[in-house]
């Protein structure tokens, strides 16, 4: 057998272990530092190098540059202040409340009304305005109630503007309720004083025109089941051929639909008719509305 000199063996040895020291591979482990590799960092030497993975933002092989001292820079000379003149709203702008195109309309028909806050007719928008064309909203169900002078706000406020109550022939005695079919308004007077309203309301469609007339109530159900139309009507006052007051079951303000002859109340309103009403109560419709 062939003899292998000795220093040739210990050459042989250091080339294995220096071969088998850079094939190690380290166990698979869960990734604690989340960086998607799988493979935990093992071993002080490979923590100092970043062998094995991405070095940490504290990257240690490279050098620490020696800090400096900075020279200290020369304090600027102070200047006086100059005081700013105090920011002025616009009032065509209130915030979070946009102007509508019946902006002057609507503050003309509010603050005739009255009720609804101070409003400015000046046709631009305020916080003021905003407020007041919010609550007027919120008292008829105008939807959204985000204080804008829309079409429907424009059309309910001048309903209710030009509603004259002397039009109605009140009796002298007990409640009289009064419908004003061309402006769709209603309201309630005893003892020659307005004691409810003027509301909105909305009558008989086209085909189901509600009748002008003097009536009296004649029959009463806090919920009454309407047996053609499947639906149950709140607060019922019947006071003509299946026609009465009750809380409308849909929109009130839409206008390309009605009633089949009875007078729509927002909820609110037919509690309170509800409230002033008896059997025997008089019921005087005059005018007719648009379109029937």
């Amino acid at each position: 057998m062939r003899q292998v000199p000795f220093a040739a063996r210990v050459v042989a040895l250091a080339v294995v272990t220096l071969v088998g020291v850079g094939a190690c591979t380290p166990d698979r482990q869960a990734d604690p530092g989340g960086r998607g590799g799988g493979l935990a960092q093992v071993g002080s030497v490979e923590q100092g190098t970043g062998a094995g993975g991405s070095s940490g933002p504290d990257q240690r092989t490279r050098p620490k540059p020696t800090p400096t001292k900075a020279k200290p820079k020369p304090r600027p000379t102070p200047k006086p202040a100059r005081t700013a003149a105090p920011e002025r709203t616009a009032p065509t702008r209130a915030a979070g409340c946009p102007q509508g195109e019946h902006q002057r309309e609507v503050e003309t028909y509010l603050a005739r009304l009255g009720g609804f806050g101070r409003v400015t007719v000046d046709g631009r928008q305020s916080a003021a305005d905003c407020a007041a064309i919010k609550k007027f909203q919120q008292r008829y169900d105008i939807r959204p109630a985000a204080g804008r002078a829309g079409p429907t706000t424009y059309d309910v406020s001048k309903r209710l503007a030009t509603t004259d109550t002397r039009r109605c022939k009140a009796g002298s005695s007990g409640t009289t309720f009064c419908i004003d079919l061309t402006r769709q308004t209603t309201w309630a007077v005893r003892g020659g004083k307005v004691v409810w309203g003027p509301t909105v309301t909305r009558t008989g469609m086209p085909g189901y025109a509600t009748p002008a007339g003097t009536y009296k109530i004649n029959y009463r159900n806090l919920k009454e089941w309407s047996d053609p139309y499947e639906v149950w009507l709140p607060y019922w006052q019947h006071f003509t051929q299946g026609m009465g007051y009750h809380q409308t079951t849909t929109y009130l303000h839409d206008k390309s639909i009605g009633s089949h002859g009875c007078v729509n109340l927002l909820p609110a309103d037919a509690r309170r008719a509800w409230e002033l009403g008896k059997v025997g109560s008089r019921v005087v419709l005059f005018g007719r509305r648009p379109g029937t």
